[in-house]
């Protein structure tokens, strides 16, 4: 017994060793570890960083015989764009006084927000978010074109002249060059009509900086995201693998000789081939770390695997099995993904985020459309009785505004238009 705890602490202590000197190993993700390694051994002839990433587990997935999708897992689930929400927290973050000083100025944003597409158009009923909040279409446009003061600049506009328009009252041009290059946007497609004017290179140096579309910076980042862990069922069983394909490893070399006396060059050696073997040890340390989180997520997470849903998970217990503080794991696990048949999720999804540590989000949205479920159809539930409910349930503080991107992200019309939906329905 007493052989087995030593050997346990020594492995704690050699994990922890190894965390603390190769913390940038751990931290860095796959798109950013091949830079680490390299400059780590830029002064080390000995070691070569290999990269592997040309293989993926695309090829690897038929042969594990990882399933479409799971039973109950909810529709759209696995198409999950991470440039959206990112787009969307963006422009709600900017939600707020002086632009926008009232509730009813702030909840029509939201509704614009809601309504624009994905390339940061808007595409949404003018009349209809007027009646929705009881105000005038007027209104509803005013609040709309205060959008060209939101970043990223251009979002909210009809089409690409606006935008362009909106982009323009942001940009550095005054004077003589602002008025040029509003002419030219009223017919840009003759602007060589005024490529004797002085300013003309100016302006068109400026409008070509202007981004079409305006979310262009966001659609970018549509791509293929390299996870760093799977989880797929074989034969009945949960499986955990690491995406060996996705990271590079170091390969040493000491066969290479050097032109110095003996003894400077015997130590020479040693000391670099000693710093290679050290970085193959936190390389595999990296490895053996990930698959360890893989499982605890598992474990942890074992419903959601099944088609259930997300549970209350704290990133402390990650922490305390590594030895740890929260913050030191919590960049660890940044910038990671976990894919699964139900779709690739940043693994820190797993852990309860932006509200009390005991309390997932996902427990909130189950709340929030139970709620839905059950409210009564000629009095719908507004966002503030939502916001109360779930306070006096969950006892946390939030602000109603993550209560309308709860509902928003559900796919959850607001009260009103619930009540019109009710009301048709009857």
């Amino acid at each position: 017994m007493k052989t087995g705890l030593r050997l346990n602490q020594s492995t704690k202590t050699k994990l922890s060793t190894t965390l603390k000197n190769w913390l940038p190993i751990l931290q860095s993700s796959n798109e950013e570890l091949e830079e680490t390694l390299n400059e780590m051994i830029k002064d080390n002839p000995y070691a070569e960083v290999k990269n592997h990433s040309m293989q993926t587990f695309t090829h690897q997935n038929a042969q594990n015989k990882i399933p479409k999708k799971s039973k109950g897992a909810p529709e759209g689930f696995e198409n999950f764009c991470f440039y959206e929400e990112s787009l969307y927290q963006i422009l709600q973050d900017q939600i707020a006084p002086p632009l926008f000083p009232t509730p009813l100025s702030q909840e029509i944003a939201q509704e614009i927000i809601e309504n624009l597409n994905q390339e940061g158009y808007f595409e949404g009923d003018l009349e209809k978010i007027a009646q929705n909040h009881f105000c005038s279409s007027c209104e509803v446009e005013k609040i709309r074109k205060r959008f060209a003061y939101l970043e990223p600049y251009g979002i909210g506009a009809l089409d690409c002249f606006e935008s362009f328009h909106f982009q323009l009252q942001q940009s550095e041009l005054n004077g003589d060059a602002y008025t040029l290059a509003d002419e030219i946007l009223q017919d840009l497609n003759n602007h060589f009509k005024y490529k004797n004017h002085p300013l003309y290179l100016q302006v068109m140096q400026t409008i070509k900086s202007f981004k079409n579309p305006p979310a262009i910076d966001f659609l970018a980042q549509e791509q293929y995201i390299k996870p760093d862990l799977f989880v797929y069922f074989d034969e009945g069983k949960i499986e955990v693998k690491l995406n060996d394909f996705a990271s590079p490893s170091i390969e040493i070399d000491s066969s290479i000789q050097l032109m110095a006396s003996k003894n400077i060059q015997e130590q020479f050696i040693k000391t670099k081939l000693k710093e290679a073997r050290l970085l193959v040890d936190a390389l595999e340390m990296r490895k053996a770390t990930l698959q360890k989180i893989g499982l605890m997520i598992v474990e942890y997470q074992y419903d959601f695997f099944h088609g259930g849903e997300i549970k209350p998970m704290k990133l402390k217990d990650l922490a305390d099995e590594f030895g740890h503080a929260p913050s030191t794991i919590s960049r660890a696990i940044s910038n990671k993904y976990l894919e699964c048949d139900r779709g690739i999720f940043p693994i820190k999804s797993f852990f309860s985020t932006a509200l009390d540590e005991d309390i997932s989000n996902s427990a909130i949205k189950d709340f929030i459309l139970d709620l839905i479920k059950n409210e009564n159809r000629k009095k719908p539930l507004s966002d503030s009785k939502i916001l109360e409910l779930i306070e006096a349930k969950f006892g946390i503080k939030i602000v109603r505004r993550t209560i309308t991107k709860y509902r928003q992200k559900l796919n959850i019309a607001s009260s009103s238009e619930r009540k019109k939906l009710y009301e048709m329905s009857l």
